[in-house]
């Protein structure tokens, strides 16, 4: 059974700190493919945080994130993570972890990436 549970989210006041997990499991060939973080607010479309590569040679961020977030994997444990640092009210969403299509992924969008997990809450505010 294909899997990636998201776990880490909370509410937190601007300028706070959140740590996100992903655990992934069922997954074939699960350490070749790229896994990413997405987010999606009330009434918005859903988008692309950060994405890592399989080796974590290779990471993405957008620019409302760059230098305040961080992705990491761990291909062992078969987990990722998302540092979140410094956030603002804007960073508030559902926050999803999304393991990528073979060979795809380092675009970060959303069209490139087939197991999601359910999301996880990230609240900002004061």
């Amino acid at each position: 059974q294909l899997q990636l549970v998201e776990s880490g989210g909370g509410l937190v006041q601007p300028g706070g700190s959140l740590n996100l997990s992903c655990a992934a499991s069922g997954i074939d060939y699960l350490n070749y493919r790229g896994i990413g973080w997405f987010r999606q607010a009330p009434g918005k479309e859903r988008e692309g945080v950060s994405c890592i590569s399989a080796s974590a040679g290779f990471t993405k961020y957008s620019d409302s994130v760059k230098g305040r977030f961080t992705v990491s994997r761990d291909n062992v444990k078969n987990m990722a993570y998302l540092q979140l640092t410094s956030l603002k009210p804007e960073d508030t969403a559902v926050y999803y972890c999304a393991a990528a299509r073979l060979g795809f992924g380092l675009g970060c969008r959303v069209d490139e990436y087939e197991v999601w997990g359910q999301g996880t809450q990230v609240t900002v505010s004061s």
